[in-house]
């Protein structure tokens, strides 16, 4: 319990900041920064149109894709933001054990923006009758002390990706905004709203957004470097997060859209005493139907001493009003006691919700859980006793590359009712990070009981 303890100080409430004036706006109902990043060359024949006023009675067994806005049955073909790579061999050779399920290790060591550490998977997949295209928005630093910044990555398998050579976007240069320490993406949908004056549908990125103190007031306090996966260096580092938006219409190309916080964030901590009081982090967002959409985020429960998820809803995707919290920690000896984060939740194709979680254990031990619910909004139950994905084990004498850990889930389903992906961050020796991929083992009617890694494809 210490030690999850510990890891909350990477992300205490600084002081907030003040601005003196508020920004210009060259619009009125909301703050785009950047606007000229924005065009109009992209189409997209099937998204989530926020501006409807009907019932919206959302057909549940849509898959992950209707929630991003592109249907596998759609003609159309989803907008290439980076060159794909060619398609991969149908067999890939065996791996070694140490590396199953590693499927985007460390950037290129020298100059490479993601050299240093990866994560935050947040992965797409678009079909057509033609192809299969696969996007991964993913987090990645540079060095040790670096901004984190959000990369992309294309597939045409989801299995063998290749990179952009830069970030596609980074911390904001705005001294009053919350995000100036660095961003982690949460999740991606694709949707058009009369909120934001763009005239066709775009990207919507939610991301958690870093503040951090000036490099003399981190001095005060002793705090070299910011690991944001590791033991922390202070104890007491001014650091907090909170949840952001962006918009693009080619997923390369970024422009923030302001929310009502003060310093542009969607949603502020809660006050003292609240359970979410010290950061709001990882917001994962479910288009549920028109005029309605959950925003799932994690805090820690200082009260209980626990990671817990909670939700928020909204009716255009950047005002947010919040519900409370879902879910905390799990039984005293469990995988999950000293808590549960990065929750990834979809909805289901017969009805109900399934969430991903990261599960935190007494010692600090990092699992991947699953919880599901009937509405998504409350009594979710966890999915067995045990973990779906634990790090990973020790094979022919090494260790494997997660022997460290394992979470920031993202589900994706398949072509079959219970035929799912998960991808993940990984956590191997010395902290070195990956992000990997499992898939589903075992099939139940309700939902998929344990995940293995990836080790190739393989056709009987």
């Amino acid at each position: 319990m210490e030690a999850s303890k510990a890891a909350i100080s990477l992300l205490l409430p600084s002081t907030p900041q003040k601005r003196s004036s508020p920004p210009t706006s060259p619009f009125t109902s909301r703050n785009l920064r950047n606007p000229s990043t924005i065009s109009s060359r992209w189409r997209c024949s099937t998204h989530q149109d926020l501006n409807s006023s009907g019932s919206g009675d959302y057909d549940r067994r849509q898959t992950v894709e209707h929630l991003a806005g592109i249907s596998p049955s759609s003609h159309s073909t989803a907008p290439a933001p980076v060159p794909s790579s060619s398609p991969a061999a149908a067999t890939t050779p065996a791996s070694p054990s140490s590396s199953h399920g590693l499927v985007l290790d460390l950037g290129p060591a020298g100059d490479s923006w993601d050299g240093r550490a990866v994560g935050s998977p947040v992965v797409k997949r678009f079909l057509s009758d033609e192809e299969e295209r696969w996007f991964m928005w993913y987090h990645g630093r540079a060095a040790a002390g670096g901004a984190e910044s959000v990369g992309l990555a294309v597939s045409g398998n989801g299995a063998h990706w290749e990179r952009a050579s830069a970030a596609v976007l980074g911390p904001s240069s705005d001294w009053w905004a919350f995000d100036t320490g660095g961003i982690r993406p949460s999740d991606v949908l694709v949707m058009s709203s009369s909120r934001v004056r763009v005239s066709t549908a775009v990207y919507w990125l939610y991301y958690t957004g870093f503040i951090n103190s000036t490099q003399e007031e981190k001095e005060k306090v002793g705090v070299e470097e910011v690991e944001l996966d590791s033991i922390p260096i202070s104890s007491n580092p001014s650091f907090r997060a909170l949840p952001g938006l962006a918009i693009s219409q080619d997923g390369r190309h970024w422009a923030r859209i302001e929310g009502e916080h003060h310093s542009g964030a969607l949603l502020d901590v809660g006050a003292a005493g609240e359970w979410d009081s010290l950061f709001i982090a990882a917001p994962m967002v479910v288009y549920h139907r028109s005029g309605d959409l959950r925003m799932y985020y994690h805090s820690f429960n200082v009260e209980c001493g626990c990671f817990c998820i909670g939700i928020a809803r909204s009716r255009d995707g950047i005002r947010w009003v919040k519900l409370g919290k879902i879910i905390g920690g799990g039984a005293a000896g469990s995988f999950d006691e000293a808590g549960v984060l990065n929750g990834h939740v979809v909805m289901k194709r017969n009805g109900g919700y399934l969430m991903a979680y990261e599960g935190i254990d007494a010692d600090g031990r990092r699992s991947i859980g699953l919880a599901e619910s009937s509405d998504g909004l409350s009594d979710w139950r966890r999915c067995g006793d045990g973990p779906i994905l634990v790090a990973g084990l020790r094979e022919e004498g090494e260790d494997g590359w997660d022997c460290g850990g394992v979470g920031c889930p993202c589900l994706v389903r398949m072509d079959g009712d219970d035929e799912w992906r998960l991808y993940y961050r990984g956590i191997g020796k010395e902290g070195r990070t990956g992000i990997g991929m499992a898939v589903s083992l075992s099939q139940s009617s309700k939902f998929p009981a344990t995940f293995r890694r990836w080790t190739g494809f393989h056709h009987t």
